[in-house]
């Protein structure tokens, strides 16, 4: 019993609404994982094509450096990637961002709406020779052209 008061009180409990939208959310997981597993992987092949990106970090890439690690453990990928420009100033980063129309500023990954987050490690790694300005993405359930199109629109924002 007083384990359960404590429960209570710290309030690290899950409400009933939210228990409700848990189990509403779970019967569409498996297809909602799968489409933004199979888009994010077709931006990420996109963005491996451009001359602005240095890199594109998504192990279900053939050509990403933990690939044959990702298909022994996993059977299937999300929405979550990064990429890092190949020169861009964290001006041109910010010029980059505001040029999105689709794409919210945030980090809640697991939504169905698409997500951008500026990431800057340069102040935390000599590891990332262009400065390290990367944009986290997480690929939601829009229109995958529509989401490869608005990032079009923030490269010509860079320019």
């Amino acid at each position: 019993m007083p384990l359960s008061r404590m429960s209570d009180t710290f309030g690290s409990t899950v409400s009933p609404d939210d228990a409700w939208l848990i189990l509403r959310g779970a019967r569409t997981l498996a297809c909602r994982l799968e489409t933004h597993g199979r888009q994010a992987l077709e931006v990420a092949q996109w963005l491996e094509d451009r001359v602005e990106v240095a890199r594109v970090y998504y192990p279900a890439l053939a050509t990403h450096v933990g690939h044959e690690l990702w298909l022994r453990d996993f059977q299937g990928c999300n929405g979550l990637l990064t990429f890092e420009f190949a020169t861009a100033s964290l001006h041109q980063v910010h010029a980059f961002v505001e040029a999105l129309q689709l794409f919210g500023l945030g980090a809640s990954w697991g939504g169905f709406e698409s997500l951008v987050c500026p990431v800057n490690l340069s102040e935390r790694s000599t590891r990332y020779p262009t400065g390290g300005n990367l944009l986290r993405l997480h690929i939601g359930l829009e229109a995958v052209h529509s989401l490869i199109a608005d990032l079009d629109r923030g490269f010509q924002a860079l320019r």
